[in-house]
């Protein structure tokens, strides 16, 4: 029976839950996930759930945040002045917004907070100091 190796493109469905079960994502009801394996396209704890898994296999996965999306790092947590932000945004907790760095790359973060004088971004991802669970299902090995 084949089975994933690194290199291969696959085609996987998932489902991926916290750990209280909530459901972050799922790509049941759309088009299955398609990567390289061990390509860095995906967590590193999800390219190894994948290793080995032959089309047709199912299994479930728990993927702890260190092989997930990391800790949730304090550092990449900015309060800032309200003025700071542009007097046309409206900021609203849960909003997505782009920073740009001093190097003029730009990375995305997440209003957590918001006062009448200052705006708390996180430039961790939402997923940060999360263990994951995944329900995995390997549709096809391209």
């Amino acid at each position: 029976m084949v089975q994933a190796k690194p290199g291969d493109i696959v085609k996987i469905h998932y489902t991926g839950k916290l750990d209280d079960g909530t459901v972050f994502d799922s790509s049941v009801n759309r088009e299955p996930l398609e990567f390289t394996l061990s390509g860095g396209q995906v967590i590193p704890g999800f390219d190894e759930a994948v290793l080995g898994m032959s089309p047709g296999e199912s299994k479930t996965q728990k993927i702890p945040m260190d092989q997930a999306y990391g800790p949730h790092r304090d550092e990449m947590v900015l309060e800032i002045s309200r003025q700071q932000i542009p007097p046309e945004l409206e900021p609203e907790v849960g909003q997505q917004l782009q920073v740009q760095q001093e190097n003029g790359q730009t990375i995305p973060v997440f209003v957590t907070e918001v006062t009448e004088s200052k705006v708390t971004l996180d430039a961790n991802h939402p997923l940060a100091g999360e263990d994951l669970t995944f329900d995995i299902q390997l549709v096809e090995i391209a």
